[in-house]
């Protein structure tokens, strides 16, 4: 399948035409797909990645294309993130840079990046002199924790159940302290996957046992309830939040398919791609004591803005990573 799946949301405008977008993370899973659509609808793309060269959490290096316009910057680095920013006088910011992985070892690191770092490119670019026509901050639908709404709007109270999830929620609050000075929109996306997802994410390792024919897998909480989306459709959703300002800035949007897939048929549809099916083994050591066990998302805020969402059949998705 070709990264140029068809989309609804992909569309033939120029609308970035003579205008410069900076992607924060640019060398991570999401920042590859944001790249391409930023660059199809005519913008020049600039990005940071982590310094030396050190591969983006949560993200395959090897998946990653870097544009010529890359800074390796450290977010929490006050001075280095202020130098960037002037420097590329963005008219758009997609801040996808940040700690993805749930399980994330390093608290402080977490919070560090998601939080302070998150908040020193903020103060840089309310320093600019022209201030960017929009700034779409990813947050994480973790942040509802565990609910007992069957689908999970916006409006639905926080419970964040993890330091992942209290980060991208400190994150959103602290943003407000900015909302006067620039045009700020909040995503929460749901769980989304493609190719170059790496493996520590649960799809990508289902994937990657099936391609390699292995027999057996070993896996955490079987009983849980994921709305999967691809991470194209996500792309496309940024790009056209971006290019929305006036309808979207100022308020959070929930980035999902709408759909809840459970393990099992996860595995099922990874067997009929496969053509078998392979032995589930549950090892405690990855079952967390603070799962969150179902989030479904209600994306008919996004589709308000964006327009009416396609998203491809999750089966699509896997077949697309698997023959990858």
């Amino acid at each position: 399948m070709s990264l140029a799946a068809p989309l609804s949301l992909l569309s033939p405008l120029q609308e970035g035409a003579g205008k410069r977008a900076l992607i924060t993370g640019l060398a991570g899973f999401t920042g590859h797909y944001v790249a391409q659509e930023l660059r199809a609808a005519g913008y020049r793309v600039f990005g940071t990645t982590t310094p030396a060269g050190a591969p983006e959490a949560g993200h395959d290096p090897g998946a990653a294309t870097l544009a010529p316009d890359t800074y390796a910057v450290d977010l929490t680095d006050r001075a280095a993130v202020a130098a960037m920013v002037a420097e590329v006088q963005p008219d758009v910011v997609a801040h996808l840079a940040g700690i993805a992985f749930v399980a994330h070892s390093d608290v402080e690191q977490i919070y560090r990046v998601n939080v302070v770092g998150t908040r020193y490119l903020l103060e840089a670019l309310a320093a600019l002199p022209c201030k960017p026509s929009a700034v779409l901050l990813a947050s994480s639908a973790n942040i509802y924790g565990n609910t007992e709404i069957e689908v999970i709007g916006e409006d639905v109270a926080a419970a964040p159940a993890n330091d992942y999830a209290v980060s991208k929620l400190s994150m959103e609050y602290m943003a407000r302290l900015w909302s006067d000075k620039l045009p700020l929109i909040i995503t929460r996306p749901f769980n989304y996957t493609g190719v170059g997802q790496h493996e520590n994410f649960l799809l990508p390792k289902i994937v990657s046992h099936f391609r390699r024919q292995a027999s057996d897998i070993e896996l955490g909480n079987l009983h849980v309830w994921r709305d999967f989306s691809d991470v194209r459709m996500v792309a496309a959703c940024y790009r056209a939040l971006l290019a929305s300002p006036a309808a979207a800035a100022g308020k959070a949007f929930n980035i999902c398919s709408g759909q809840a897939y459970s393990l099992g048929e996860v595995l099922d549809m990874m067997g009929d791609i496969a053509g078998y099916r392979i032995n589930v083994h549950v090892n405690p050591a990855f079952v967390r004591a603070n799962e969150v066990a179902r989030l479904v998302g209600d994306n008919r805020r996004l589709a308000s803005v964006v327009g009416a969402l396609a998203p491809p059949p999750l089966d699509d998705t896997l077949r697309w990573m698997y023959l990858a």
